[in-house]
């Protein structure tokens, strides 16, 4: 059957939030992480730093409708892709809206755009001819970003790949119905090539396509075939998702 991918348009999660009363896990746990660099001075100072990494700070009061922290809203960012919602609450605005998380084959084949085997939808080459084609960190990560957006980017920025998708690399990261295993096209076999699931049981979550604060100096991750993972209660600034149906 096919999938058809679309973004989380931040108009219908205001609704799902009016209609539902949903409590994100942000909210719930009071706080989310945000990258320093885009935090006010008094932020900045209030929030303490991850130890692992350094350049994001949990922001007490950071969520969807604030996504730098209080004082910030989305108002300005309605073309924007959704951030700070985890996993769980990506699944619950899934079931309202009648759609689903895409599997990770079928987030991964969506992407490609009719590709095969290319590093991007594009082709081979990062930025064909000097031209941005995605939105990634520009410049020296993490103290110095020369790139055309702050943040995250409207959801129409740069070129669709060729099933008509917008940003399907960079941005966001986006959350897939799957649980992460670093083995799961093994054994090579064709029932792990046609829609290969995750496994039963895990502790964390697919995530694909990379974000706004990838960089090839750390986070060379915005690749067609790159993976991470997250736990399913796990909220930033650049992760977002993109329902199917």
């Amino acid at each position: 059957m096919p999938v058809t991918l679309g973004g989380a348009d931040r108009r219908a999660g205001v609704d799902f939030g009016r209609e539902t009363g949903h409590v994100t896990d942000a909210e719930r746990f009071g706080s989310s992480f945000v990258f320093e660099g885009f935090l006010t001075d008094r932020l900045r100072a209030a929030s303490p730093r991850v130890a692992a990494t350094p350049w994001w700070r949990a922001v007490a009061g950071a969520t969807w409708r604030a996504p730098e922290g209080p004082g910030s809203d989305y108002a300005a960012r309605q073309q924007h892709p959704v951030v700070h919602v985890s996993w769980n609450d990506a699944r619950a605005y899934c079931a309202w809206s009648g759609t689903r998380l895409p599997t990770e084959a079928q987030w991964e084949y969506a992407a490609r755009g009719g590709t095969d085997g290319t590093r991007y939808p594009w082709g081979d080459e990062l930025a064909p001819g000097g031209r941005e084609m995605l939105n990634i960190w520009q410049g020296d990560f993490p103290t110095r970003g020369t790139g055309r957006h702050r943040s995250t980017a409207p959801v129409r920025s740069y070129r669709p790949n060729g099933h008509g998708l917008y940003n399907v690399l960079g941005n966001v990261w986006e959350w897939c119905a799957d649980r992460f295993s670093p083995d799961h096209h093994l054994p090579d076999t064709p029932a792990t090539r046609q829609d290969p699931l995750g496994p039963p049981t895990g502790t964390s979550r697919v995530m694909r396509g990379g974000s706004h604060m990838c960089h090839a100096s750390y986070c060379n991750r915005y690749r067609l075939a790159a993976r991470s993972a997250n736990t399913p209660d796990s909220s930033s600034g650049n992760i977002g998702f993109r329902t199917a149906r």
